[in-house]
């Protein structure tokens, strides 16, 4: 039961939310990522929205995830649907005239800005954001072209990535699908965050088709995750496994965003300071926490609660993981949420306190959806209050008002760390998702 106060303040967020997306990151990213010279998107912003000096690099992350975004939104209503449906065409073109491999199969990680091939590694993040933005336009366009590319994809996949020895998807390859090495290469390690993002693909895939081996790889996925790659004591998610599932002590991976992400700007850097918040002071060490088996992602798993209620509902099977949901919401809650500020911390152990208390975007993003699912799922009012918290540390620390698009990174209190609202990992597909995804949720909820 929602008290009369607490339905008051999810209203409120709820139209706090609606007009950030419509009037902030909506625009944001339609006025400023068309790239009309070469073809494709603008990625790199600085944390006052001015482009970052480059030469304009590709990457199949961002540039997928913008094509999913465009194609979502003009999906939605939530803008202008003909400039939408235009900036999704105009990013699709280039996507699949440049990134897709019409020889070998599969897409490409980065081009130059024209679109040359520059790195042609066959990594399953990337393979799985363009599955993910294909199926997302193809159901936007009803392009036919679209469906049979997401298709091939889908099939590609199956056919180079899929382990029929152990399950799951083998996950980092070299141009001709070769297996990459091991160490930070990768090509001997399954990880949580791609299986992750093949159920998302799979899921938009299979409503796209509702093709019946669509489904029946959905469902494999989703049983790979829930048998190997939680943890039974504690309900929260791994890291990454061996081949054969057993947990590894984590490293840091090439080409990822835990290899990439930017290191904090100087104090005093001039966009530091966008959204209202104390700049750090020089000296602060903000380095990489050392990796150990039995470490968790406090936003993966709030993440793939509402994942997982979405292929369960795709599957007609809505409901099915509830109590799995509200176990992984029940962690986060616990260990990962900032009682005295609000926001969730970016990593921690099973049991235990956060190793690392720094706030990112993208994990403060997915733990909006995460908890008001993991209420949905269950029913606790707490996790209203949660969604609250994590949204008011948003407003207050990672969202720049002047331009209406999130910051990168944050101490635990607020202080800005790195400014920057564009980059090859970050565009709104977590800022955006996450609001558009809040907002049917407290819909639901409000109803």
């Amino acid at each position: 039961m929602i008290d009369d106060g607490l339905r008051g303040r999810l209203e409120e967020a709820r139209a706090q939310l609606r007009q950030h997306l419509t009037e902030g990151i909506v625009p944001f990213w339609l006025d400023r990522a068309i790239d009309k010279e070469c073809g494709g998107y603008h990625a790199d912003f600085d944390g006052e929205g001015r482009p970052i000096p480059g030469p304009g690099d590709k990457y199949i992350v961002a540039q997928a995830r913008l094509l999913w975004a465009f194609s979502r939104f003009a999906r939605s209503g939530v803008g202008d649907t003909a400039r939408l449906e235009e900036a999704a065409r105009y990013g699709f073109a280039f996507f699949a005239g440049h990134f897709h491999d019409e020889r070998r199969g599969g897409w490409h990680w980065r081009v130059d800005r024209a679109g040359h091939v520059l790195d042609g590694a066959k990594l399953m993040y990337g393979q799985s954001f363009a599955l993910y933005a294909v199926s997302e336009y193809a159901i936007a366009t009803g392009d036919p072209a679209a469906r049979a590319l997401a298709e091939a994809t889908f099939d590609d996949l199956v056919a180079r990535a899929l382990d029929g020895r152990y399950g799951g998807y083998r996950e980092n390859f070299d141009a001709d699908w070769l297996p990459a090495a091991g160490g930070s290469a990768a090509g001997d390690r399954k990880s949580l965050d791609i299986h992750l993002h093949l159920l998302e693909a799979f899921t938009r895939l299979t409503q796209l088709t509702e093709g019946e081996l669509h489904a029946r790889r959905l469902a494999e996925v989703r049983d790979v995750i829930l048998g190997h790659m939680i943890d039974g004591e504690s309900g929260a998610g791994g890291t990454q496994y061996d081949l054969a599932f057993r947990p590894l002590p984590p490293i840091v991976i090439d080409r990822t965003w835990v290899a990439e992400r930017p290191a904090e700007r100087p104090a005093g850097a001039t966009d530091a300071g966008a959204s209202g918040t104390d700049s750090i002071g020089a000296g602060t060490s903000h380095a990489e926490p050392a990796r150990v088996v039995g470490e968790t992602s406090y936003a993966h798993n709030l993440e793939l609660g509402w994942l997982l209620a979405l292929a369960d509902d795709v599957l007609g099977q809505p409901g099915a993981h509830n109590a799995e949901i509200v176990r992984f919401g029940e962690h986060a809650l616990r260990w990962g949420t900032d009682p005295d500020y609000g926001g969730v911390y970016r990593d921690g152990p099973f049991f235990g306190p956060a190793s690392d208390t720094d706030k990112e975007f993208w994990q403060n993003a997915e733990a909006m959806p995460g908890f008001l699912q993991t209420y949905a799922s269950g029913g606790d009012p707490r996790f209203l209050e949660a969604f609250l918290g994590v949204w008011g540390f948003v407003r207050r620390h990672l969202i720049n008002p002047t331009v209406g698009e999130w910051h990168t990174r944050t101490t635990a209190a607020g202080g800005l760390l790195v400014a920057d609202i564009g980059g090859p990992w970050k565009v709104c597909y977590h800022s955006g998702r996450a609001t558009l995804e809040a907002i049917g949720r407290l819909d639901a909820i409000l109803a």
